[in-house]
């Protein structure tokens, strides 16, 4: 692989932390020259995601992956996501690169990119559950399945991003976050 002069951001977070919503905040307050947002690659329906994804078959997905056109994969809550190849070609180039991983594919991302920086967004189980209620994409179980995955990570090895309040206050800490990403050299 190619040395990169960019810096991967990995986020992650559990259901409900409020994720999407910080990084779409962050997306229309960065540089975009110098930090860019990867698109995920999904076996689910775009309807049913306020997420700005792709979606493919699985069928298609697995094809792709097999082809080693995804830089990362993984499957969670039913569905196989993916992050482009193309990022390594934006790292090469010296940008700051987010993705939107899973606490679950942290240990592929830290084995791909050793240097990459994680983030944990979080927020207590109470706001994620209504987050998760008023969204309505699942319903009670699923929820719930959601609320009770436990996924185990080194914490000593993330930043942390707590997001219970105003969503300009994350979104502000997150912006900073990039910024500064895209401010250190990848070494």
């Amino acid at each position: 692989m190619p040395e990169m002069q960019g810096r991967l951001v990995h986020v992650m977070g559990p259901s409900g932390a409020g994720k999407d919503t910080l990084l779409d905040y962050a997306r229309a307050r960065v540089d975009p020259a110098a930090v860019i947002f990867a698109h995920r690659f999904i076996t689910r329906p775009a309807e049913s995601s306020g997420e700005n994804h792709i979606t493919l078959s699985e069928p298609e997905f697995l094809a792709r992956r097999e082809s080693g056109l995804f830089a990362l994969t993984w499957h969670s809550h039913g569905f196989w996501y993916g992050i482009s190849a193309e990022i390594d070609l934006w790292l090469e180039r010296g940008f700051a690169v987010v993705v939107s991983g899973s606490r679950a594919a942290w240990p592929l991302a830290k084995a791909r990119y050793p240097n990459l920086l994680g983030l944990m967004i979080d927020a207590p189980a109470e706001i994620r559950a209504a987050r998760l209620m008023a969204r309505g994409r699942e319903d009670e179980r699923a929820i719930r399945a959601r609320l009770d995955r436990d996924v185990s990570l080194p914490l000593e090895e993330l930043h942390l991003l707590c997001n219970d309040g105003p969503i300009a206050v994350a979104g502000e800490a997150l912006v900073k976050f990039l910024h500064e990403a895209a401010a250190r050299p990848s070494i």
